[in-house]
């Protein structure tokens, strides 16, 4: 076991997302950042890792990745350091956030801890864009498995989680667009059982797990969402996608689903098997043609 002292992720900067003793939903207990097996384990410390661009390859996009992990650890390496690098090569910031799990024993509600921190992220993304040379209207958010269910509880839940009075407070925390990637969307029938059980507990009552059934919160104020699944993924059913994706056309915003025959639930940033080694291909074309790789005049 390692401590994140090391700093493995060879991030440019590390920024912490709360202040000392102001960390909403906390006992106060002091917990270290643990690795195993190349994954998060434990986070004591939630924060950001900063991959800049060049000066001259910078378009004004940002993107916040939501590392993996079934909600029990964090995969920051295929689904975090790798992800953040390839935005780099297309001229967009990336920021690879490391949120509290629901299991961690200081939390005194579990369910709202990963996205209290995601919130918190987005609003100092925002507060830093001018610094960073970025466009606050084109920050958006990024997530594979159960990653992209709290990367779509960013993009799906109006409600502040993270206020604590301070002037962060006053940046919106709504991504601009959403990046998905074999996402854990619905906790009901097509659930990912051991996402669900992480995040809600055993046996969530049915009104929370229809809060955190992301398909059924989509309203024509959810940002415009980039969607990948494989038709063969084992772990996370593939209608997870479909049903936001239906959502999305119910409401009238933007989207664009991709269901590649093959990929199972690995579909990383390259090595991708058949059709599915396309997605980010297509994942940059669509943020130019939606105009958040443009400088908007």
């Amino acid at each position: 076991m390692l401590s994140l002292s090391f700093r493995p992720v060879m991030a440019q900067e590390f920024l912490p997302l709360w202040p000392r003793k102001k960390m909403p939903n906390s006992k106060g207990l002091k917990l270290e950042d643990k690795i195993e097996n190349e994954r998060i384990v434990q986070v004591g410390t939630p924060g950001i890792y900063a991959f800049f661009t060049s000066k001259e390859e910078n378009k004004g996009c940002a993107v916040l990745i939501c590392p993996p992990g079934g909600y029990q650890k964090l995969t920051y390496l295929v689904g975090g350091t790798q992800l953040a690098k390839w935005f780099n090569t297309i001229g967009i910031t990336a920021f690879v956030l490391n949120y509290r799990l629901p299991n961690s024993p200081d939390l005194k509600e579990r369910s709202i801890a990963p996205e209290q921190d995601a919130q918190r992220a987005m609003r100092l993304i925002r507060a830093n864009a001018a610094r960073w040379k970025l466009d606050p209207s084109r920050i958006g958010i990024m997530g594979a498995s159960a990653g992209g269910h709290l990367a779509s509880t960013l993009g799906t839940h109006p409600e502040d989680v993270s206020a604590i009075g301070d002037s962060l407070d006053k940046q919106p925390f709504a991504p601009s667009f959403m990046v998905l990637v074999s996402p854990v969307i619905t906790l009901g029938q097509y659930a990912h059982v051991g996402s669900r059980n992480a995040l809600l507990g055993e046996n969530a009552p049915p009104e929370l797990v229809a809060k955190f059934s992301n398909e059924l919160h989509v309203t024509a104020a959810t940002p415009p969402t980039f969607l990948a699944h494989a038709y063969n993924d084992p772990t996370v059913n593939q209608r997870n996608s479909l049903l936001f994706y239906q959502a999305l056309v119910e409401h009238g915003v933007p989207g664009s689903l991709h269901i590649f025959p093959q990929g199972a639930h690995s579909i990383a940033v390259r090595n991708n098997p058949g059709s599915a080694n396309q997605w980010t291909t297509l994942c940059e074309a669509w943020l130019l043609e939606m105009g958040f790789l443009t400088a908007k005049k």
